[in-house]
């Protein structure tokens, strides 16, 4: 059953179309990110749930009720801002109680109801602490629980990990995550860090210029991107023209940069195409016999990225282990498996 249903919802500001024909369908109790660069519409349509902003066409059916037309108390959607939007001058309490200043509960009820919900975020006890003598993380649980507070149906995250530093980020990123699922809340989360959304959520739809350009797991996103977009926003990638040779099962053989790639895609035997290559489709190997030489080296922990210029003066990226080769070195490389995808000439990047 699905919680939350965007039925081809439209916004717009102006002459600028923020958010256009948006279909979702989120289960119950499941998790998804609206990932996108900056202006793609993910707050927009964030607040379109919530009812801070009206559709300009379409409709938003929460747990079965159409509020398309509803105000925001009528929507049962809790929401936690970017910045927490918390009262320093209120205590833990004073500040989870706000979220319940519509639900008319006697002072005794509403103690147990703010009391439940700190639990819940691994805060019991901390009713009487200034907001500001919190942690980052502590305060980020606090705008939870007020959030949880009046029970909503929704819970609605609007990056709600931005103002962290990394290395909390990273930690508070994995209670965030530990704690939606303990209490099993629908949950959509605004992110444009794909690292957050991949350790986040169940599926991920990816948004560009207001558009849907694709919706399904990480791993889905990953190794099966729809468009030359998600190919290139989800991980690491390069784009080479080139030409599909033939089709053989589910998969392709193009030619580009002098090389037969075997390729995902829809493009057929003879036809142009953008060709999508990521690091893993290639490995540095002596035996190999596509030459070349090392322009740009990356550290990334583990591994370091090689950009290699092959002799016809096109460029391809692949992982390597160590630090060697140096800039400027020749290498050759070897394919080494999945990693290619072909998308039609024409289709717009």
């Amino acid at each position: 059953m699905s919680t939350v249903a965007l039925d081809g919802v439209r916004k717009q500001f102006g002459d600028v179309a923020v958010v256009r024909d948006f279909s979702l369908d989120v289960a119950d109790g499941e998790i998804v990110a609206l990932l996108g660069p900056s202006g793609s519409g993910k707050t927009t349509l964030l607040r379109l749930i919530a009812g801070f902003e009206q559709v300009d066409g379409g409709r938003i059916v929460l747990g079965g009720d159409d509020v398309t037309s509803r105000p925001p108390v009528a929507r049962r959607c809790g929401m936690v801002f970017q910045h927490y939007a918390l009262f320093p001058h209120l205590d833990v309490a004073g500040n989870v109680g706000y979220g319940l200043s519509g639900e008319r509960l006697d002072r005794a009820a509403m103690a147990t109801r703010i009391a439940e919900v700190l639990e819940l975020v691994d805060l019991s006890g901390y009713e009487r602490r200034p907001v500001t003598a919190l942690s980052g993380g502590q305060q980020q649980r606090v705008a939870l629980a007020r959030a949880l507070a009046p029970r909503p149906r929704v819970l609605l995250l609007d990056e709600p990990l931005s103002n962290l530093d990394p290395t909390l980020r990273e930690r508070t990123r994995r209670e965030l995550r530990e704690l939606v699922r303990r209490i099993g809340i629908t949950t959509i989360l605004v992110t444009h860090e794909q690292e957050e959304a991949f350790d986040i959520a169940d599926r991920i739809a990816l948004l560009h210029q207001g558009r849907l350009e694709q919706v399904g797991t990480p791993e889905e996103l990953y190794s099966m991107p729809a468009t030359q977009f998600v190919a290139g926003f989800i991980g690491r990638s390069v784009t080479l023209p080139g030409e599909v040779i033939r089709r053989v099962g589910d998969s392709l053989e193009v030619a580009a940069a002098g090389i037969t790639w075997r390729a995902t895609g829809a493009a057929e035997a003879g036809q142009a195409v953008r060709l999508a290559i990521r690091p893993e489709a290639l490995r540095a190997d002596p035996s190999g016999t596509i030459a070349g030489a090392v322009v740009r080296r990356r550290f990334a922990g583990a591994s370091w990225f090689l950009t290699v210029r092959l002799d016809d003066g096109a460029e391809v990226e692949v992982a390597a282990t160590s630090a060697s080769p140096a800039v400027g070195d020749r290498i050759t490389l070897a394919l080494a498996g999945p990693g290619a995808h072909a998308f039609a000439h024409d289709a717009p990047p």
